[in-house]
């Protein structure tokens, strides 16, 4: 294991730590300063509830939530739990909200010698096609380990009522070639395996980007710097996007042509593409996976770099658009009155609009909107600290009934606070996975489906569909559907999905 990469690669994962506790319990921690007031006289534009409070056996959620078959939320934390690994502050949690705010902790990290079940899971959860999540955790394992940090990671599989699966644990090869401190939520395929980062290890130690099956069989894609000054990138932090056209985009921390990072594209042979290099003008250090938005640009965010220097020391960071072919703009400039690092990925919303956060700026974090299109953003709301919270790291999650969902690091207790946004839109369906074969069985997650009359997939009826819940149905894809919306006829009204599922080759 490379302690020089574990080291960089933990560097930006580390920064919330510093912020709420100012101490060195945790991770080697980086020398991001953080600003403790709030602005005065700052108009809201949305009010946020606060539905609950960590209470330390679950502390410090890092990452974006997901909605459940049962209509709950489930999320990862970075500590709280068992403390064997990390004293006092825990090994991180995977946890379930309700919609009200009751959380319960259902696995607690580390309970294996040697942390051989992971430790620290920095990035969130996927709904895998089989009901179960699946995730990773950036250290622990069992390979190269003389304790929790030494360890490259894993990848684990686990159901809604707490019980984990080891599929995969990284340093498996030597000299850590099938990667390392995977620090980002997975996305399943339309094959239905896995596919993700890792942000250490790897051919070149750099990173690599992996496939792996839901039983466990990994697969490195593609190694990063294996080009000379590693203009291909390194250190993929954020997460991969699957695009309409079947490739793989993602960002990746540093590399590049300029050192401060890139976007790229990985086709379904395996070719690495490198659409932009990050000249720090344009911004730095992207850490958010990237999403694809209805007018097929892929849309993003850097943590840092870009203007407002004054405000922010290395740049605020920005938010960016990029087309499949590398035409890329830069939408805004973070200057900390709008903002300071945006983090997580942002989120299209049934309005059309992309919603995210950033984790400071404005007071301690911000949420904020921006139409497509547009080349700026509007913020909704500025966390002050105290029973609101502070520096949301994760982004929004939008339910199928509307709401806006998501998580603090801190405060409210100072192990972070769960809250909702209601900015008036109302419910949908949406989808496990938003592709499928003809003929292949679609999970469809929604509320109030249990009186559902037909389901069509872009006007053409499913002739077999099943209510399992008042949350979930399954519907069997019909012969001639074809890619566009699914709507769900319920005994209150139709329910439209948030996108097109697409019809599979």
């Amino acid at each position: 294991m490379n302690q020089a990469k574990f080291s960089k690669s933990v560097l930006v994962h580390s920064t919330w730590h510093d912020r709420i506790t100012g101490s060195g319990l945790f991770w080697p921690c980086c020398a991001v300063a953080a600003l403790w007031f709030a602005f005065a006289g700052v108009s809201h534009a949305q009010t946020l509830t606060t539905l609950a409070n960590f209470d330390g056996t679950a502390s410090n959620p890092h990452a974006s939530l997901v909605q459940g078959t049962d209509g709950n939320f489930y999320g990862t934390t970075v500590s709280g739990g068992n403390s064997l690994c990390n004293p006092p502050l825990g090994c991180g949690t995977v946890f379930r909200v309700t919609p009200n705010g009751t959380l319960a902790v259902l696995y607690a990290f580390c309970v294996q010698t040697n942390c051989a079940d992971g430790a620290g899971p920095f990035g969130g959860l996927v709904l895998g096609t089989d009901e179960s999540f699946y995730g990773t955790t950036f250290t622990g394992g069992d390979h190269n380990c003389a304790g929790a940090i030494e360890c490259g990671g894993t990848v684990f599989k686990i159901t809604p009522d707490g019980g984990l699966i080891t599929l995969y644990s990284f340093c498996a090869q030597a000299n850590c070639t099938d990667g390392e401190f995977p620090s980002s939520a997975l996305i399943e395929g339309s094959d239905q395996d896995f596919y993700g980062t890792a942000s250490g290890g790897g051919a070149h130690a750099a990173g690599t980007i992996f496939k792996i099956t839901p039983q466990g069989r990994l697969t490195t894609l593609y190694s990063f710097c294996a080009l000379a000054s590693c203009v291909d990138g390194s250190d993929p932090i954020g997460g991969l996007f699957p695009g309409a056209d079947g490739g793989l985009y993602g960002t990746t921390y540093d590399g590049g042509a300029y050192g401060y990072g890139t976007v790229f594209k990985l086709s379904a042979d395996g070719i690495l593409t490198t659409l932009h290099s990050f000249d720090f003008r344009d911004g730095q250090n992207p850490t958010a996976s990237l999403i694809q938005a209805s007018n097929g640009k892929f849309y993003g965010s850097t943590f840092s770099g870009g203007k407002g220097l004054n405000n922010c020391g290395s740049g605020c960071g920005s938010l960016f658009a990029v087309t499949s072919t590398g035409k890329f703009v830069t939408l805004d400039h973070l200057d900390w009155s709008n903002g300071f690092e945006p983090y997580s990925p942002m989120i299209q919303a049934t309005d059309g609009n992309l919603y995210g956060t950033t984790v400071d700026g404005l007071g301690v974090g911000t949420i904020f909107d921006t139409t497509v299109g547009s080349s700026s953003l509007t913020t909704l709301s500025a966390f002050n600290g105290g029973l609101d919270g502070i520096h949301p790291f994760a982004g929004l999650l939008q339910a199928t009934n509307g709401m806006f969902y998501g998580t603090t690091t801190g405060d409210g207790s100072t192990n972070g606070t769960f809250f909702s946004l209601d900015t008036g839109l109302g419910p949908f369906v949406t989808f496990a996975l938003a592709i499928g074969k003809i003929g292949q069985t679609a999970e469809i997650l929604g509320q109030g489906l249990t009186g559902t009359t037909s389901v069509t997939f872009n006007g053409v009826p499913a002739t077999t569909f099943t209510i399992v819940s008042d949350n979930y149905i399954t519907a069997v894809v019909p012969s001639s559907a074809t890619s566009g919306k699914v709507v769900v006829a319920t005994q209150t009204g139709d329910l439209t999905s948030n996108v097109n599922f697409r019809i599979a080759k």
